[in-house]
């Protein structure tokens, strides 16, 4: 049960009405209204935690989170009103009588609409309390905290892991047909139903070294359901590297042409993934209609007929359910972990249970995975085995179209309420969107679906830090998909939801009317709005809306067509415009015309939508408008008032890269700030960041000085950044040099940093002892090292990931001796244009797993050492001369160091 609305609607109180209330003589209405949503709140809770399934109880559920809103909405209505009175003078307002009237009706009002609220909750408790809730000991204070969270945490490695079993056949079947150049089949097809791990095998054969090695370009695009084939196209070119910004402003039709003739002159491997039908097929198959290319195309799909009319000479590969054997090792890998105890066995009593639930799961994948991932949460408790296996039973019937269905609905089921929520905040996405996870995690903190107020046992975590937290029990639970990790911490960066999941997640938001996914209908009295597609904002006619998630332009190309008669693009292809007076004026026609458009879509949001509190416009670079390049203005430096200061609860601030020199801002109020991006000591005042306790990224860029700096004794000024939390610095500057004496104090101030990121002329890499010995990632840009880099980062314990980029070093040698950087994942070398040699040791770089040397023309040969590198997996070389790649490849004078690499790539090699 979702009681977080509730919750929020107390902390509201709670915070806003502190100090009015009293004021106002509204202190006995609001603590009543306080008082029925702490005794909603202890009801809830106690009925999930005892499982209590009614019809009352499931239907009051959305009726209660209203209320819990229209609560919060009257509190914050009232509260704003009584401030912008205090603002605007309130004693001497209160003198006039005609003020004073307006004051008193407003009050009564508010005493009004908090009455009628508590009433109408009064009367949903009235009907709650029938069910005898004194058995469930409902007493005001609810039942313990720690009944609602696991009170220990442990490790969960398939969260890290593909979960792949049983694929290796498939492996081997599947990639011959796809390196045969002689075969005429063009087109590969894995199918089977829903579930049954055809993305996962398409993944896994797109990541598998002979392919790698086999095609020059590899291309994957997600087609789902609701296909549009522009963006599909757009997205297999981004991955060929070859999108340019002037073709998303092409007509459809060219954009296909293009993919297809690349695909023609070039060796490609392009996955479709989840092709639904064969009409689908038909809008995407302009971009494939070459006929002489060796470039091959895979696709999933539940529908084997697709195969055939593809291509009449298609290879279709039927993807089959794991046996037991497969099923039960699979579960296995999720439910059970992993134990150092030499013959350690799973308790015999749960190892049935197991097995018994296994069989339930008919051989398929997904459905095996979901289970597992609910009984990974509750291991080792045999009692909450028990429970779980007693639903599977009640839940699942043994038709094997209906088991995925009902493990997804025991998962959602299975959540404790602190998760459904967030659960359900994810059907705001659209289908196989990529979530980043600092996004969600910030849209749940600004919703107060996540709150930093805590549970026994976890002191001190800020709303963030709890919101992690339940992001990983997602992905414990196998909810959720991981797809791409942190450098440095592997902390989830992002992921995706299975389609057949994301059904769950869109049907349960629907029956509990948390969400509304926008389409040409008039939206009317909901919360959340998603717009997937473009709607005129307009439609939307809900004076409550708290969130509104656009994932579209504010006016798409066909809209922007449509405002004046001209065909604007076709009209500034055909004609030279630089110095044509006619054409500027129609520009700026066009330019007037749309910012009218575009002023008063912004209008209608901020006059209409007051209780706004997430506004998520993921294209708001664009502001809705795309414009010729030749007529867009250049970047100028932007004015910040100095008001930021007042904005003490502020935690994410992202300046603009340009400040005008006018702007100082002082910023040493914001203790709450955990992200602050192109802060410079030229607009702010280096002091300030002495307050930032909770800061945890930073990145200056820029001018940066130490104001007072103490250049003859430097151990006695005092440290930059007191926070502990910081784990990532970035400091870019395009303008000169940053002083080193004053660089290497900051750095010696960030003690925690796991990310460091220098694109600044430093000359000189700071000493051993001013690095954080925590650091995972480096990246040095354009810092011009005079000295050779590799004694002061080899000293780095936990160093898993190097890039030296355009000339980092202009030195001409470079070594890695001994046991250096023993744990040293991932080294990229490009642009180093000086450098000549490179000598690794014997026993050094012992975990390298990726190499990547690119643009190092001076470059005469790989080093001896890395023969000894056992752990390589991926050697590429990109735009080395020809010489160079001579050597590598198979028969070359330096094969014999690189041979044993599993793949081998190489790119633009001349």
């Amino acid at each position: 049960m979702d009681f977080s609305a509730v919750s929020s609607a107390l902390k509201t109180i709670g915070e806003l009405t502190q100090e009015v209330t009293s004021l106002w003589g509204v202190d006995e209405q609001v603590e009543g209204l306080a008082s029925e949503l702490r005794w909603m709140q202890s009801f809830l809770k106690v009925a999930d935690a005892r499982k209590v399934d009614n019809e009352l109880i499931r239907t009051s559920v959305v009726e209660i989170r209203e209320l819990a809103y229209d609560a919060e909405d009257v509190i914050e209505t009232f509260s704003l009103k009584v401030a912008s009175k205090r603002k605007g003078g309130f004693s001497n307002c209160i003198k006039r009588s005609a003020c004073f009237l307006k004051e008193g009706c407003l009050l009564h009002q508010i005493k009004s609409e908090i009455e009628k609220i508590t009433a109408r909750i009064k009367e949903l408790t009235r009907q709650l309390k029938t069910y005898d809730v004194s058995k469930f000991g409902v007493d005001g204070e609810g039942p313990s905290s720690s009944t609602e969270r696991r009170v220990s945490r442990r490790s969960y490695p398939h969260v890290m892991d593909d979960n792949i079993v049983g694929l290796d056949k498939d492996i081997k079947k599947l990639v011959p047909v796809l390196l045969d150049e002689q075969s005429e089949c063009r087109v590969v097809s894995i199918c089977g139903m829903g579930g049954l791990g055809k993305t996962t095998l398409a993944k896994k054969i797109y990541h598998e070294s002979q392919v790698v090695g086999h095609f020059k370009h590899l291309a994957w695009a997600y087609v789902s359901q609701n296909c549009q084939e522009r963006k599909v196209w757009e997205d297999i070119l981004s991955d060929l590297n070859i999108l340019r910004e002037a073709d998303k402003k092409m007509k459809v039709e060219k954009l296909a042409e293009k993919l297809s003739s690349f695909l023609e002159k070039n060796k490609c491997l392009v996955i479709l993934d989840d092709i639904w039908n064969t009409e689908v097929w038909d809008n995407l198959k302009p971009a494939f209609s070459a006929r002489e290319t060796k470039s091959k195309i895979l696709l999933t799909s539940r529908n084997k007929e697709i195969i055939s009319h593809a291509d009449k000479n298609g290879f279709l590969y039927q993807l089959q359910c794991l046996n037991y054997v497969q099923s039960w090792e699979l579960f296995q890998k999720i439910a059970i972990p992993p134990t150092n105890s030499p013959g350690y066995k799973i308790e015999e009593k749960m190892k049935e249970l197991g097995e018994d639930m296994v069989k339930h799961c008919a051989g398929l994948p997904l459905a095996i995975i979901i289970l597992a991932g609910i009984l990974a949460t509750k291991y080792p408790s045999l009692t909450e085995w028990l429970k779980v296996s007693a639903n599977v039973k009640s839940y699942l019937k043994n038709d094997k179209g209906e088991v995925l269905r009902d493990v997804l609905a025991l998962s959602y089921d299975d959540l404790p309420p602190y998760l459904r929520p967030c659960f359900l905040y994810l059907s705001h996405f659209p289908e196989d969107y990529e979530i980043p996870a600092d996004r969600l995690i910030q849209l749940w903190v600004a919703e107060g679906i996540v709150s930093s107020k805590q549970e026994e046992g976890d002191e001190g975590q800020i709303a963030e830090d709890v919101a992690e937290g339940y992001l990983l029990e997602l992905a414990e639970r196998c909810m959720i998909q991981v797809r791409e990790r942190d450098i440095a911490t592997l902390k989830m960066s992002s992921f995706q939801m299975h389609d057949l999941m994301r059904d769950v997640c869109l049907s349960k938001a629907k029956q509990e009317k948390f969400l509304y996914i926008a389409d040409q209908s008039t939206i009317g009295r909901v919360r959340r709005v998603s717009v997937h597609k473009f709607i005129p904002l307009q439609c939307i006619k809900s004076p409550r809306l708290r969130s509104l998630l656009l994932f579209d332009e504010f006016l798409p190309n066909e809209e922007q067509e449509n405002i004046l008669p001209l065909t604007m693009r076709s009209y500034f292809d055909n004609h030279e415009y630089d110095c044509n007076p006619l054409v500027c004026f129609v520009a700026l026609l066009m330019i007037s015309v749309l910012e009218t458009k575009l002023r008063g879509i912004w209008k209608y949001i901020f006059n209409n939508f007051n209780f706004l509190r997430v506004l998520d416009y993921e294209r708001g670079g664009e502001a809705g408008c795309k414009l010729p390049n030749d007529i867009e203005s250049k970047s100028e430096s932007v004015h910040v008032p100095n008001v930021l200061w007042r904005m003490q609860q502020l935690r994410h601030l992202y300046l603009p890269e340009e400040c005008s020199r006018k702007t100082k801002l002082e910023l040493g109020t914001l203790r709450n700030l955990q992200t602050l991006v192109n802060f410079n000591t030229k607009n702010c005042y280096v002091k300030d960041l002495i307050n930032m306790t909770n800061l945890r990224e930073l990145e200056i860029r820029g001018s940066f000085s130490i104001e007072d700096f103490n250049t003859e004794e430097l151990d006695k000024n005092p440290p930059i950044i007191q926070s502990k939390y910081l784990h990532s610095l970035s400091v870019i500057n395009d303008e000169g040099r940053i002083d080193p004496r004053h660089l290497a104090h900051l750095l010696l101030s960030c003690e925690n940093i796991s990310k460091l990121r220098l694109d600044v002329e430093i000359r000189r890499l700071p000493e051993y002892h001013y690095l954080s010995s925590n650091l995972a990632y480096i990246k040095l840009r354009r810092c011009k090292l005079e000295e050779d880099p590799m004694p002061t980062l080899e000293k780095l314990l936990y160093l898993r990931m190097l890039e030296l980029h355009e000339e980092a070093l202009i030195v001409k040698e470079m070594f890695c001796c001994g046991q250096a950087f023993a744990k040293l994942e991932s080294l990229s070398l490009k642009g180093l244009n000086n450098l000549e040699e490179w000598k690794v040791g014997e026993e050094a770089m012992a975990s390298l797993q990726r190499l990547e040397i690119q643009k190092c023309r001076q470059l005469k040969k790989l080093p001896d050492g890395l023969r000894f590198i056992a752990t390589l997996q991926e050697l590429k070389i990109e735009s080395m001369p020809k010489t160079f790649k001579d050597k590598v490849e198979e028969g070359g004078e330096d094969f014999w160091k690189g041979g044993h690499v599993p793949s081998i790539i190489f790119h633009d090699c001349d």
